[in-house]
């Protein structure tokens, strides 16, 4: 296992010359197939904070006071929007949501936008985005996971820019949250061109956190052991198998409804940006196994798996439904897909994740005495 110091492994790339905060829409033209990159993160550079889904309701105001003073610790100011504060469903209407997310996301003064956490209904929001105006703007990261995949999955296929998956406010003071995983501040803060490695966590935690009982925390309690498995190859000890691709993916549960609509285009984002393939990544929430499984077929007839050269598969705490287990739905849905597939992987729900960057080349690597994944701004 690496010191989580240690993950960066940099390979920094000068792309034709031009300096990162350099890059823009025209030079992305003149460089081709390339996903775009916003800046690194400075200090001194302003965070917004908007919940384009669920809000904050009072019992959780010490939680996010003390997430938002980690940010200020690390050098960040704050920019806090009005969708923040509430106990509904939604922070506000769709159409204020919107309007916000947007209006940050056009702001050249904000440098990246991280949500405090996910919900359920992010999805009323994407028919008042406009994506082609907003590939337009200067690039900022996203940051987050769970609902909030229903914006940066789609985000990354319309707009090319990449967003990052794996943390939201909420968690952002945990560092780290394993050794052998990045930490989100340190990968905002690379430059084009530039590796990081994770290789698999020792110890994750089995259930969600409770943020109202620890709000102050710094740390998961992570008590299960981490045990990565490559489906069909679970008795073979000598099994080996590296892959890479370009990284795409998020929380099944609410990027499967996208599947088959305009936020959902993998294709076209293959024939702009990924001409080596994919690597896909999948977290479920809340689905029971046999809505994993048809979840699953649904992307498999939509030829989502077409354009795979590995799938990750994130742990689950979803419902086992009679005697169908995770692996049985694994099996159902993905048995006549040829290409390594990952399960129990570190993404998703039960803490800690990888971080991954929706865009970035990345190389999986799974034997006896490794498992890693690399991914290149590049």
């Amino acid at each position: 296992m690496i010191a989580r110091r240690d993950f960066l492994g940099i390979a920094c790339t000068a792309v034709a010359g031009l300096g990162f905060a350099a890059i823009d829409r025209t030079a992305i033209q003149f460089l081709g197939r390339r996903v775009v990159y916003p800046r690194p993160l400075r200090p001194g550079d302003t965070i917004g904070i908007t919940s384009p889904s669920a809000g904050i309701g009072p019992s959780l105001e010490p939680r996010l006071q003390f997430c938002l003073k980690k940010l200020r610790d690390l050098g960040y100011a704050i920019r806090e929007g009005r969708c923040l504060r509430s106990e509904k469903i939604v922070s506000a209407p769709a159409s204020v949501r919107a309007k916000e997310l947007r209006d940050m996301l056009l702001d050249p003064s904000i440098a990246a936008i991280m949500p405090p956490w996910g919900g359920e209904l992010l999805i009323d929001i994407l028919p008042l985005l406009d994506f082609d105006m907003l590939a337009r703007a200067t690039p900022k990261w996203i940051v987050g996971y769970s609902d909030l995949c229903t914006l940066m999955l789609p985000f990354t296929l319309c707009t090319h820019i990449a967003t990052l998956h794996g943390s939201n406010l909420l968690e952002a003071p945990i560092d780290p949250t394993d050794e052998a995983l990045a930490y989100w501040n340190d990968v905002l803060r690379l430059c084009p061109g530039e590796t990081f490695i994770q290789h698999a966590a020792s110890l994750y935690q089995d259930e969600d956190v409770d943020w109202v009982k620890t709000p102050y925390a710094t740390s998961f309690n992570r008590t299960k052991p981490v045990k990565w498995k490559c489906l069909k190859h679970e008795n073979k000890p000598d099994y080996f198998v590296r892959a890479s691709g370009r990284l795409i993916g998020g929380t099944l549960d609410v990027i499967g409804m996208l599947v088959g609509t305009q936020y959902g285009k993998l294709d076209a984002f293959v024939r702009a940006c990924a001409p080596e393939g994919l690597i896909l990544y999948f977290d479920n929430c809340d689905f029971n196994t046999a809505q994993y499984a048809r979840m699953l077929h649904h992307l498999k007839l939509a030829g989502w798996f077409c354009h795979a050269n590995a799938i990750l598969i994130g742990r689950t705490a979803g419902e086992q439904l009679r005697e169908f287990t995770q692996r049985d739905a694994l099996v159902d849905a993905l048995a006549d897909v040829n290409v390594p597939i990952l399960y129990d992987v570190d993404v998703g729900h039960l803490p800690p994740q990888l971080i991954l960057v929706n865009g970035a080349l990345a190389s999986i690597t799974f034997g006896p005495n490794v498992r890693s994944i690399s991914q290149t701004l590049g």
